[in-house]
């Protein structure tokens, strides 16, 4: 049994192509988890589109997908008009619900794609595109234990845990942590002390083969980007060491950082885990990327 894990978008906020973003990529907010034979897509950014042509030359027969969104922002949304499956009548997409019977997800996916924002109606798709659900925050899809945690984003987003025989991948992104911490006044007057970092997000990501979770902010940029959405890198790297996580991959980055800054980040996340006695990898989401985490 392995987990296959492949980054296809890692900004955030906007697509942003070009030379200054070549390394990392530009393409926004989606990632492809493979274990055995079950695809899980979270979040549908401009990145689906590649993975969507990738997925048809793979000779697989039927794609079979199973979606799970953070949330319904445009960068986390904006490729799925894009997926070729989409449109091919053999392939099953599912689009999950974190709550029992919520379809939310599936009919605002069909929403952007109202004849005012797009060409091609929702319903004249091909595919089997159908809603799904959590339940109670958990279910076993395909013999994987799916759990999901609600995040502090503006209009709410959700964190996923992906478990099986041991190995456990938890995607979480778009999750203000600073806003949660109790004590900012302290964070301010120490910014290089670790953080107390909530304990339900601690215990959700406890132990995890591989954490990707939102670092869009430096400790400079984030006092005048409080309350919009993001967590600072330093903060997660502290939820990382608390959680005993194995690897961190730094993910959504911000649309104006330079491949090079985001270098930069990763060398200080690198130091700061060190500083606290931790051997947690850390490394930066990049486009292209596959990782194999065997057990």
């Amino acid at each position: 049994m392995a987990f296959h894990v492949t980054f296809w978008g890692v900004r955030g906020s906007i697509p942003t192509p070009g030379p200054l973003t070549s390394v990392y990529g530009g393409n926004t907010a989606c990632v492809e988890i493979r274990i055995d034979d079950a695809l899980f897509i979270c979040d549908a950014g401009t990145g689906l589109r590649e993975l969507g042509i990738d997925l048809l030359s793979r000779g697989l027969g039927v794609v079979d997908a199973h979606f799970f969104f953070s949330h319904m922002h445009w960068d986390h949304i904006q490729g799925f008009p894009f997926f070729a499956p989409a449109y091919i009548p053999q392939h099953r997409m599912r689009i999950y619900g974190p709550r029992a019977g919520d379809s939310r997800y599936h009919d605002l996916l069909s929403g952007q794609m109202e004849s005012a924002y797009f060409p091609v109606d929702f319903a004249d798709l091909g595919g089997h595109i159908e809603p799904a659900d959590l339940g109670d925050g958990h279910r076993v899809i395909e013999g994987v234990d799916v759990t999901c945690v609600q995040q502090n984003h503006p209009g709410t987003s959700w964190a996923y845990a992906f478990a099986k025989n041991g190995c456990r991948v938890v995607y979480a992104t778009d999750s203000e942590i600073d806003g949660q911490l109790p004590d900012p006044a302290a964070v301010r007057a120490n910014p290089a002390a670790p953080r107390a970092v909530p304990a339900s997000l601690v215990e959700f990501c406890r132990g995890a083969d591989l954490l990707i979770a939102d670092a869009q902010y430096t400790d400079d940029d984030y006092p005048t980007k409080v309350g919009w959405g993001h967590a600072r890198a330093s903060t997660v790297v502290d939820l990382a060491v608390q959680a005993g996580v194995k690897q961190l991959a730094l993910y959504h980055h911000d649309p104006m950082r330079t491949d090079p800054q985001v270098d930069v980040i990763v060398d200080d996340c690198r130091k700061r885990a060190q500083s606290q006695g931790s051997e947690v990898f850390i490394f930066a989401a990049r486009e292209g990327i596959e990782l194999r985490l065997d057990r």
